[in-house]
């Protein structure tokens, strides 16, 4: 298994899990290989070191103690990269709304009227329906889901 460090041309670096180089290169020239922050495929590989596995195996009461602790809103370090945290928050809201598709406008009206109940929803509005929200004075907000959180992963 060859573990690559990659980066998209928008700056946005991740790694890639193929099995070989042979086949990094073949996904890549059939554009199988994007960016799971912006779904970009214009992919570079980047330099990166070996991992070497050289039999320094900790004890399992060392290697416990040295596990990652699950990040939560609480814990979340304060190293992990912009990308990173992106993908945590889009998440969270993928989790926390409801997908109204392209009833957006309408069920956002009706909450604001309080003909219905306030939640917290998401979907697809059009540049003029977004502009007739906000001059209703409905806050409205796009966010862009990468291509990697709008299916559910194998």
């Amino acid at each position: 298994m060859k573990v690559l460090d990659l980066r998209c041309t928008h700056g946005h670096g991740f790694e890639g899990w193929f099995a070989s180089s042979e086949d990094f290169e073949s996904q890549l020239a059939s554009g199988l290989v994007e960016c799971p922050v912006c779904g970009d495929t214009g992919i570079v590989k980047l330099l990166s070191a070996p991992r070497l596995n050289l039999g320094n195996a900790k004890a399992p009461q060392e290697a416990a103690a040295a596990a990652p602790v699950p990040a939560t809103a609480s814990n979340v370090p304060a190293d992990i990269s912009p990308e990173a945290r992106w993908m945590r928050a889009v998440r969270e809201v993928l989790a926390k709304t409801e997908d109204v598709g392209d009833r957006f406008a309408d069920e956002a009206r009706k909450m604001h009227y309080g003909e219905t109940k306030e939640r917290g929803i998401r979907g697809q509005a059009t540049p003029e329906q977004t502009e007739a929200l906000l001059d209703e004075g409905i806050p409205v907000m796009a966010l862009p889901i990468p291509a990697a959180l709008k299916e559910t992963l194998q």
